[in-house]
């Protein structure tokens, strides 16, 4: 019998550096296992991560380079691809200039430096990320707040946690994993959850606070109203370390308990009580997760959620929100390259005057993209390539997504299927697997860590995304390695480690020091946190956080209630899905094989909805249908609605995208949208639902 080899590396189903001990048996992974060796999942591993082998070798994954032809897609050599993405690209930025080629990726494979690199040195500015609306809009906000990104220290002994519209056992997002605040939690943390749907974690929490979706800057300010009235702030560290605070408590006067309430739904003397216990108990973090960045607030949430953190003196403190020290490598940035890209570029980003923020971190609004292809204004986009990104169903207003991406002149795609976005390219580039893929991982995190994510195997021609991009970039007469390997080298160069050796000790982590403010301040133009932003000021932005009604509420758009009379809450996660990734995995779709909308029982027997039954979703933009599953729950004014959904199963151009493909019903116009990054507002929006019937069938 062959011998079994077991191989450590890190998880990317999902946000990616989870412990993975594959066990490879003829050159093929037969299954895997989590290693308990690993210093951030501790040997556990998700339902995505688990279900990994039934995605690398799946029937339907593209294995070999595609190019469209006239009679569909045919099979080309990678010479032939990357030639021909050479050609063409090539021809645009002769004609039109480097800034008509558009770079994108999705939430990522650990890519992003090569990614950034590659845009970098080909000149042009417009790259197309989630980060506009996910993450990034957390760092950028932090940046200009505090100087970094404000993480729970798990491992320090948090005495209280926040769960503020997080999952964490579901969705192991960004730095963390759901096992370190289970940890926590089970040591006895008190906990408090911020949700409008009671699942998990909040059944788990002291206290569940059920705010209106989209209110969560409302809430922040609510919180720091209770604080500071009730003087329960720390005086030197805002005396000292905060820029502003004086201005700040005058803003925060407009915010009494009596006015959230209305705007928030929740409880005045709950918000109170909630407030009270973040702010006695030492140490206390706040976990906070996405749906508070995907609406109009989400600088002004994050900011204020931030100065909660700097308020109480949990800030770089033990046990509290800190600020992890970076392993000895290379940043994302130094890697790549952003000092290449001409300085006149930087001006004509789309965008760049008018989400100043988002410039600053160096991506484009989605709109702003589909409106260059659609419209030519303020110049035309005439080439794409994106990596791991499906667009046509994961951002907001899809259909204008779906038609921005078919008018391009020229599209790559770099995936592992067949997928909605990818049946509008030009050329498909067959991504491989983290399974494939020797990456030093988790570089681009704020957690302390990078860890060792080894090739295990090799799959058909697939090539992993830094490849694709090193040897393209090649092409393009950029300045890359010879090996990605040679390239992980230099990532690593300040460690005094090569990768060969870095994948035999497996990780590094930076070493941890508390209160570094003390020593230095904070990266701020001012040194300390800037509840009042003079970078925001510059740019012509309030520099105080606040909080402005979401576009499309009941209170913003009354008119609209008679026909839309619920609030949707786009998104709901899953321990299955990523975004729009795993649909074609047998275990995961078993486990949920048809999307589902969640409503409250008095809200299906209002509308004449059983459960279990398919419904129209339907908003001012479109409908689409999902499957009723009743939730006690949720208030019977919200509906909470699973988004990603395309259907692998069917074979047509499109596999029914807009079926049920929530972002068909959610908004990308301006005004509706973040001012200074360009969020936009994926969780809030009005809604109806009915049955689907034979009377009401399409």
């Amino acid at each position: 019998m062959a011998e079994v080899k077991k191989v450590r590396t890190a998880c990317r189903s999902c946000h990616g550096g989870c412990g993975v001990i594959a066990h490879v048996k003829d050159g093929k992974v037969i299954k895997v296992e989590g290693d308990p060796a690993s210093p951030i999942s501790h040997g556990t591993l998700c339902s995505k991560g688990l279900a990994i082998t039934q995605l690398a070798y799946h029937p339907d994954r593209i294995l070999h380079p595609l190019k469209k032809m006239g009679k569909g897609w045919e099979r080309i050599t990678w010479d032939e691809a990357l030639d021909t993405v050479t050609e063409k690209f090539k021809e645009v930025i002769k004609e039109y200039g480097a800034e008509s080629i558009v770079i994108g990726q999705g939430t990522g494979r650990d890519y992003e430096s090569h990614l950034y690199r590659f845009a970098n040195q080909l000149g042009t500015p417009n790259v197309l990320t989630a980060g506009h609306m996910c993450y990034v809009s957390r760092v950028a906000s932090t940046l200009v707040t505090l100087g970094n990104l404000p993480i729970c220290d798990y491992r320090g002994g948090p005495k209280l946690i926040v769960m503020w519209g997080c999952n964490p056992q579901w969705t192991n997002p960004d730095e963390y994993k759901g096992v370190d605040f289970w940890k926590a939690y089970k040591k006895g943390a008190k906990l408090i959850c911020i949700d409008p749907r009671k699942g998990f974690v909040a059944k788990k929490a002291d206290l569940w606070l059920q705010v209106r979706p989209g209110t969560d800057a409302a809430l922040a300010m609510g919180f720091h109203h209770v604080i500071i009235e009730e003087d329960l702030y720390d005086k030197e560290f805002t005396e000292n370390y905060i820029n502003g605070w004086d201005a700040f408590k005058e803003r925060v006067q407009e915010y009494p308990l009596e006015r959230v309430q209305e705007i928030t739904w929740v409880d005045k003397e709950l918000i109170r009580k909630a407030a009270r216990m973040y702010a006695r108990i030492k140490p206390a973090c706040i976990h906070w997760g996405v749906p508070t960045e995907q609406n109009n607030n989400c600088a002004d949430c994050t900011r204020a959620i931030a100065g909660l953190m700097a308020a109480t003196d949990n800030l770089d403190a033990k046990g509290g929100n800190v600020l992890y020290v970076n392993p000895p490598t290379r940043t994302v940035a130094e890697f790549s390259r952003h000092r290449d890209l001409p300085k006149e570029m930087h001006a004509r980003r789309l965008g760049a005057d008018q989400f100043k923020l988002g410039a600053r971190v160096a991506f484009i609004n989605p709109k702003k993209a589909w409106d260059a292809i659609l419209t030519g204004e303020p110049y035309p986009l005439k080439a794409g390539l994106l990596c791991g990104s499906n667009p046509v169903v994961s951002r907001a207003n899809a259909r204008e997504a779906y038609d921005a991406l078919k008018k391009l002149e020229f599209f790559v795609i770099i995936d592992h299927f067949m997928t909605p976005t990818a049946d509008l390219a030009d050329i498909f580039l067959p991504a491989a697997t983290w399974l494939e893929q020797n990456h030093v991982a988790d570089n681009w995190k704020r957690h302390g860590f990078v860890v060792a994510r080894q090739k295990c195997v090799e799959i058909g021609e697939a090539w992993q995304d830094h490849k694709i991009f090193q040897e393209l970039g090649k092409r393009m007469g950029q300045e890359w390695w010879g090996t990605v390997e040679d390239a992980l080298d230099y990532l690593l160069e300040p460690s005094g480690l090569t990768w060969e050796q870095f994948k035999e000790k497996g990780y590094l982590r930076g070493e941890m020091v508390y209160h570094k403010y003390k020593e230095r301040g904070f990266s701020t133009p001012t040194g300390k946190v800037e509840l009042y932003s003079t970078i925001l000021e510059k740019w012509g932005y309030d520099p105080i956080p606040k909080y402005t009604e979401v576009p499309e509420s009941p209170y913003s758009k009354p008119e609209l209630t008679d026909r839309y009379p619920y609030i949707l809450n786009a998104g709901l996660r899953t321990p299955t899905f990523f975004h729009t990734a795993n649909r074609m995995q047998p275990w995961l779709r078993e486990i949920r094989p048809d999307p589902l909308v969640e409503i409250h029982p008095e809200t299906a027997e209002k509308e004449g909805i059983e459960n279990g039954q398919w419904v129209w979703i339907e908003s001012p933009r479109g409908r689409v249908k999902e499957r009723a599953k009743f939730n006690r729950n949720i208030d019977p004014r919200v509906v909470v609605a699973e988004h990603g959904w395309w259907y692998p199963e069917i074979k047509e151009e499109g596999h029914g995208w807009d079926i049920s493909n929530i972002n068909l019903l959610t908004d990308n116009a301006y005004e509706t949208l973040d001012p200074a990054i360009g969020s936009t507002n994926l969780r809030v929006c009005l809604c109806n639902i009915s049955p689907v019937s034979e009377a009401n069938p399409v």
